[in-house]
């Protein structure tokens, strides 16, 4: 799908429109729903495409976003759009027994970078939280965002890990994305909480991601990192519709679902690509090419709910596009090529 969006005003309007797919599964999902994080790169646009597809669906719903908005703007900006906030910090004590009673929760809340130095709030947010969040919301449903991190590296030749490929978590971040994943499992396993456990593997959109990255790597004339030779990704709003529309996925166990695009994407070949579309040879940096890559396989959640609708070619174009015109980004490198763990 061929994407031409001039502005952050369109780039909004673009990642938080729903297909009729989202408005359907809205539409059958019974009650408010509880966004828990909502302040992070992707809880913003998920809110609203909530919004939206449920006044799409002709629902009346409550949506809730929780966060401690640190953008002092966000909370009237979702406001406008029809979307209560609740200002709390998750890990004071005695917050979560605040927030009301709602039937469907979506967890949000984590914490990657600088974790090194800072181990314990990592393991905080991480792991104690959603041990938290699972016992106050065990009357709910839960779909909680993990990552794909869970996973130990992956030659190329073996493709992408699937479902239940054994996981093997490398460095605190994460042991400790596993550990929210054992908490929610813990908390479905002791109540019967219906819980689907989101692995995703990376989301990116205009102004932040792997793609972004790259991009303004070779725009800047900056060496691109081999260190890891290949990546998934999704387009942010494919993501986020993924997301609600797994509630009606939500089971005891825990259901495990893979969130990535289909294609694994060289970042040798992205950079050559978007070299290609600014007219500049890219430059790398001299460390040699490793065999092995955080990769994902998600054909289970493609028979699902049936491939994302933006390729990674046509979100390529547009970043490049977007960079080329002076587009804002939001400068927080994903540290994609990180092999050791420790971000």
């Amino acid at each position: 799908m061929k994407m031409r969006i001039k502005n952050v005003a369109e780039l909004e309007d673009e990642l938080s429109r729903p297909s009729e797919a989202d408005a359907s599964a809205t539409a059958q999902l019974d009650g408010d729903l509880l966004i828990l994080g909502v302040g992070g790169k992707m809880g913003p646009s998920l809110a609203r495409l909530a919004r939206r597809a449920s006044d799409a669906a002709g629902v009346k719903r409550r949506i809730i976003a929780v966060s401690r908005f640190s953008e002092a703007s966000l909370p009237a900006q979702l406001a406008l759009q029809g979307i209560e906030t609740i200002s709390c910090d998750l890990l004071e004590p005695g917050a979560l027994s605040k927030l009301p009673e709602i039937p469907n929760v979506i967890f949000m809340a984590a914490r990657k970078f600088d974790t090194s130095g800072a181990e314990h709030l990592t393991w905080a947010m991480n792991t104690l939280l959603p041990g938290l969040v699972a016992e106050r919301y065990r009357n709910a449903r839960i779909v909680a965002f993990s990552t794909g991190n869970v996973y130990p590296l992956r030659t190329l030749t073996e493709g992408g890990a699937v479902e239940n490929t054994p996981v093997g978590p490398i460095g605190e971040y994460a042991q400790s994305a596993l550990g929210r994943e054992r908490m929610f499992e813990n908390g479905s396993m002791r109540w019967g909480t219906p819980v689907v456990l989101l692995r995703l593997n990376y989301a990116v959109e205009l102004r932040y991601g792997v793609l972004v990255d790259i991009g303004r790597a070779v725009f800047e004339h900056r060496p691109v990192s081999l260190r890891m030779p290949a990546v998934n990704v999704i387009w942010q709003r494919d993501a986020n519709s993924w997301c609600l529309r797994s509630f009606s996925h939500c089971q005891s166990p825990p259901f495990i679902l893979n969130v990535t695009g289909p294609e694994t994407l060289s970042i040798r070949d992205v950079a050559m690509e978007f070299g290609h579309r600014f007219g500049i040879e890219p430059i790398f940096a001299p460390h040699p090419t490793a065999s092995s890559a955080l990769l994902s396989d998600a054909n289970k959640g493609f028979k699902l709910f049936g491939a994302p609708l933006v390729s990674a070619a046509d979100v390529i174009e547009a970043i490049a596009s977007w960079i080329r015109d002076g587009g804002p980004t939001l400068d927080k490198p994903t540290h994609f090529d990180t092999r050791d763990g420790k971000f």
